[in-house]
């Protein structure tokens, strides 16, 4: 096998190979582990479905601003295969699972955040990462007609409501844009984190999931950190985090904070609810499906924001509350 030759001419041959449960994407994931106690992760991306570019660039990128990303330590582009660094098992869903103080954890998320959006964007942003533009996000929220209705009402939207659906974006995604914009890491959240007890400062947060980062507003990581679609975080810590990332950029507007926070987690919670729905229908991983009630949550908690009525008022006649309930898509 390649990937059985090329761990073997970087020195691993001979390592115990130990599967890491997957996530939601292609990739796989195995602990290589010597005889002598030395481990390694191996991440197998297939190649027709996966491009490893992407997260060497970044995580190069953010090792050298001072973050603590795996170090690479071998790998075959061609093949989708890397070996990377093993900075060990505390990801932030273990400890919160294990009664870990969940402030602590956030705080020291929350300030990772912090000190990346301090770096000038000259800086901060690796080469090649794209833009998070309109073509990109019309084509995530439009998930919910392609694979959510369809999996509630059993067929799709007529085209004249998809259109308007997608102008409703179009109109208040702009807003979004009001306040600054930096390298986004895109899925931020606690099974991509994890505590490097023997690091200091920020170090002591690993980084695991970046290979979709973008260029785009500030809010997007915090508000995907602390409205999880894994799960509940805690509303004073919510409040405490959002606190202390505005004390930290006391140059933007509340407002604008506020209205940019609301866009992006209905962008993100829609297309993540569009993304659960395509995994139980496309690739039969209906476990995901267990979170859609905390995702239509979120949103209408964030559909209460005056920006957002055009939006809601569309779900609310095209996503009525009884297709949004667990019997709708629990069959």
């Amino acid at each position: 096998m390649v990937i059985d030759r090329f761990i073997a001419s970087q020195g691993w041959g001979n390592a115990k190979r130990d599967s890491i449960t997957a996530d939601a994407s292609f990739r796989h994931y195995y602990r290589l582990i010597k005889e002598n106690g030395a481990k390694a992760i191996l991440m197998d991306a297939p190649t027709e479905t996966e491009d490893v570019k992407p997260f060497i660039a970044v995580a190069s990128h953010l090792l050298k601003l001072g973050f603590s990303t795996p170090k690479i330590l071998a790998t075959d582009i061609k093949n989708g295969i890397i070996i990377l660094e093993d900075l060990g098992n505390e990801t932030y869903t273990y400890l919160l699972a294990n009664n870990y103080d969940e402030l602590e954890l956030y705080k020291l998320a929350t300030e990772v955040l912090i000190n990346l959006h301090r770096i000038p964007c000259k800086s901060v942003l690796p080469h090649g990462v794209p833009n998070y533009n309109e073509t990109r996000i019309l084509e995530e929220v439009d998930r919910l007609n392609v694979w959510y209705i369809p999996m509630v009402t059993g067929s799709t939207p007529k085209k004249s409501v998809r259109e308007k659906y997608l102008d409703i974006w179009r109109t208040i995604l702009p807003e979004a844009w009001k306040v600054p914009s930096s390298l986004i890491l895109f899925d931020y959240h606690v099974d991509n984190l994890l505590l490097l007890r023997k690091r200091i400062g920020i170090k002591a947060c690993g980084l695991l999931d970046f290979q979709d980062a973008v260029f785009g507003p500030v809010t997007y990581d915090l508000m995907s950190l602390l409205e999880d679609a894994r799960r509940d975080v805690d509303e004073t810590i919510i409040m405490e985090m959002k606190k202390l990332y505005q004390k930290s950029f006391p140059h933007i507007d509340t407002t604008d904070f506020e209205n940019s926070w609301s866009i992006m987690a209905a962008q993100r919670h829609i297309r993540v609810i569009g993304t659960f729905a395509r995994l139980s229908m496309r690739d039969n991983k209906s476990i995901y499906l267990e979170n859609l009630p905390r995702l239509w949550g979120y949103m209408e908690s964030c559909l209460e924001n005056p920006i957002l009525y055009s939006l809601r008022h569309w779900l609310y006649d095209n996503v009525p509350v009884q297709h949004r309930k667990t019997n709708a898509y629990e069959k």
